[in-house]
């Protein structure tokens, strides 16, 4: 498991408060990965995300992958800005099944989620998918993203403990399609 080193904070962006435990980033991409497996009963592709509270415990949201073009994470962050203030989202935490494309990282950084923590990386899903037409994976990290801001949110991942699941339910999805 990689780590960002979070921010020392500013006037408008504290730290993020509370770090979750390793106990804790395991037990909430177990449980975004449930939401994508779900997502596949409906029919859509095999990304699941959460939103965990300040208090590093309650799950305050979850979303599954809609479509291309509405991605879980990027579904998810938008409904929380429109739910929650700033100032909490930035106390709070993204947990995903894959590292966020450009799409969903941009999403969480305008949403003012404060950390961000993902399975599994977008190379390691090309490498599952290959060059899929449903799946266009794209070689822009999140990492490259959030450092391209004015704010320092925490990037996690990949997870190591979780990382073959992750990548067994995107094979056996990919594999049918």
């Amino acid at each position: 498991m990689s780590i960002a080193t979070p921010s020392a904070g500013n006037a408008t962006h504290p730290p993020q408060g509370l770090t979750p435990t390793h106990e804790q980033i395991v037990r909430h991409l177990r449980h975004a990965s449930a939401v994508a497996e779900r997502a596949t009963l409906l029919g859509h592709h095999p990304f699941g995300a959460i939103l965990v509270g300040p208090d590093q415990e309650s799950v305050l949201m979850e979303q599954g992958n809609v479509d291309t073009v509405n991605h879980a994470e990027a579904v998810l962050a938008r409904v929380a800005a429109l739910n929650f203030t700033s100032q909490y989202l930035w106390s709070c935490t993204l947990y995903t099944t894959v590292e966020p494309c450009c799409i969903c990282a941009g999403t969480a950084y305008w949403a003012n989620i404060g950390r961000v923590v993902y399975g599994m990386t977008e190379a390691r899903l090309l490498e599952a998918t290959g060059n899929h037409a449903e799946n266009p994976t794209m070689s822009v990290s999140s990492r490259y993203v959030f450092d391209h801001g004015q704010k320092a949110v925490e990037l996690i991942g990949p997870v190591a403990k979780v990382e073959e699941e992750v990548l067994r339910v995107q094979r056996a999805f990919w594999a049918k399609r």
